[in-house]
């Protein structure tokens, strides 16, 4: 056999087996490389978490995990690890998954309707890496309350409900700033003056507003609600607002899953600074998360004579509204009458 043939069929040989190699290694990192029959899932790599940690975490989710180290080590990730949360998606290939774990992609947190501080941190605490120990912890720094002008009891009033965004791996500090900074967004300077002019703080406007939160479902009525009670206010009677004695139950029984609908006199006499039977003006922080219309309707009031409401029987949902006491009474009687009826004892 000729040199010549001998040059060509070693030629032929390596360049057949490079292009063997090269399609075995472009399978390799171009093929689907995934395991799971979701259409996407979600993955949390811990603060500190370092490559050994991740593939420990990526592992039910990864077919080859050979192929994948490749293309990890040939694009750094293993010395280039990031916390957070990651987006896989079937069928995504070994760059794509890499890709994937280097896109941090925030939670979409979205809060209301939270009674108190504590059941707001076990919330958002199953939403994000802090827990709701660590939320508490610095939501009740000294320093930052100070700094804001909140106490333990009250600041609660920092948080507005809204959808947020924002990164799992975020601190509970980092967390606490977030809501500090969209408070004070919120509160502009239009809003500042119409607290003002109700004669309210921005942490008594939000009292109030809690209170009308629970007093009513129908945003509609919030306004002449609000109306009802800086009546009241300024007129120096205590606000008899059964939410708070509801409140002030809950938190006696130290039990916020409880249902309470019916308030009985004896409750109406128990000793507590959020019963506002016993003790006037506004209780010393928030019975609730209120909405932004429950707010609005505290900074815009409607403007009317009446000091007394009580639920009707002929508008579910809605209440009567009168400016007498004999008058309400008669409502009372109605609406005790028909309660009754319906056989709820509590």
């Amino acid at each position: 056999m000729s040199l010549k043939k001998i040059i060509t069929i070693t030629a032929v040989a390596i360049i057949s087996a490079l292009l063997i190699y090269g399609f075995i290694l472009i399978s390799r990192i171009f093929s689907s490389n995934t395991k799971f029959e979701e259409k996407e899932v979600y993955v949390y790599v811990p603060t500190d978490a370092n490559y050994t940690d991740v593939k420990k975490i990526l592992a039910p989710y990864i077919k080859n995990f050979d192929n994948f180290e490749m293309v990890a080590e040939k694009r750094d990730y293993p010395q280039n690890v990031k916390s957070g949360r990651f987006l896989l998606k079937k069928d995504m290939n070994n760059i794509d998954l890499v890709r994937a774990m280097r896109s941090n992609i925030p939670v979409k947190l979205v809060f209301n309707n939270q009674e108190r501080l504590e059941n707001f941190a076990g919330r958002i605490g199953k939403e994000i890496e802090a827990d709701s120990l660590s939320l508490m912890k610095a939501i009740k720094d000294s320093t930052f309350l100070a700094t804001n002008g909140f106490n333990e009891e009250n600041v609660f009033a920092m948080f507005i409900p809204n959808t947020y965004e924002i990164y799992w791996n975020t601190s509970a500090e980092k967390f606490r700033d977030k809501m500090i900074k969209e408070y004070h967004n919120f509160w502009t300077a239009d809003r500042i003056a119409k607290a003002k002019a109700q004669g309210l703080t921005l942490v008594q406007a939000t009292i109030l507003a809690s209170i009308v939160h629970k007093e009513s479902v129908k945003k509609d009525e919030r306004p002449r609600i609000a109306g009802v009670y800086l009546n009241r206010l300024r007129l120096e009677m205590p606000l008899q607002a059964d939410p708070t004695v509801i409140y002030a139950l809950k938190l006696r029984d130290n039990d916020f899953d409880q249902v309470i609908k019916r308030v009985f006199y004896n409750d109406l006499v128990m000793r507590s600074p959020y019963n506002t039977y016993v003790n006037k003006g506004l209780p010393p922080g928030p019975i609730a998360m209120p909405d932004i219309t429950a707010l609005e309707a505290v900074l815009n009031p409607e403007k009317n004579d009446y000091i007394y409401f009580c639920a009707s029987v002929d508008r579910f949902g809605y209440h009567e509204f009168v400016a007498t006491l004999a008058e309400h009474n008669v409502n009372a009687k109605k609406y005790s009458d028909w309660i009754a009826s319906q056989g709820v004892t509590r």
